[in-house]
């Protein structure tokens, strides 16, 4: 699993038009959060975050925009960014050119639907994408966000103390981590994100959002 969790450098160099990490000579890092918003634990990170001055990006499921608007909003208003992670969580390896398109399209769709910001940010789930697809969505103008640092905190076969274990000795200037404010991951995300930012801000990094 090592290797998976922090992305090989060989992996960035075979996929240099993917945001793999973003460097900076000041000590910042990107958190980031696929798969919601979920009730109450998308809520929870917001108030963790706060708790630490900390900004994040979240990559957002259109259909779960759709169910849970106010969380949403809420994301928002806090001052987070927001990227589109696809309507119904879909394979890009598993889904054909135009259904994709059109699926990330109808998440753009919720996204703009309180006109707040336009987002040019793109998460494929499972960090799945055909060339094809890629080539199609950086024509639309998105940046397709990929990730340095994964937590596996989805990954219900390891413990809570790996889990932080994956993040806290791979984090670097400028890596982009992988959280997941979703119920699948909650048990590992309850124990890891209060120690992974108080560990940031020990260590005076900054938590910011992607642009």
């Amino acid at each position: 699993m090592s290797f998976w969790v922090k992305t090989n450098r060989l992996i960035k160099l075979l996929f240099p038009k993917y945001v793999w990490a973003i460097p900076y000579d000041a000590k910042k890092v990107f958190l980031t959060f696929d798969d919601g918003p979920t009730p109450a634990i998308t809520e929870w990170v917001l108030e963790q975050l706060r708790q630490y001055d900390s900004k994040a990006t979240f990559f957002c499921i259109g259909n779960n925009i759709e169910k849970h608007p106010e969380i949403f909003k809420k994301i928002i208003t806090e001052g987070h960014a927001i990227g589109n992670h696809t309507f119904n969580h879909l394979n890009g390896w598993k889904t054909p050119l135009k259904d994709y398109i059109e699926n990330i399209q109808r998440c753009q769709s919720e996204i703009l639907n309180p006109k707040s910001q336009i987002p040019n940010l793109f998460r494929p789930p499972y960090g799945k994408i055909r060339p094809s697809q890629s080539k199609r969505l950086r024509k639309l103008g998105y940046k397709i966000i990929m990730w340095d640092v994964l937590s596996y905190d989805f990954d219900k076969t390891i413990t809570r103390e790996k889990c932080l274990e994956n993040v806290l000795q791979h984090i670097e200037m400028g890596s982009i981590i992988v959280f997941h404010d979703s119920v699948k991951a909650w048990n590992n995300l309850e124990y890891v994100l209060p120690k992974t930012l108080t560990f940031l801000k020990e260590r005076g990094f900054i938590c910011d959002k992607i642009d």
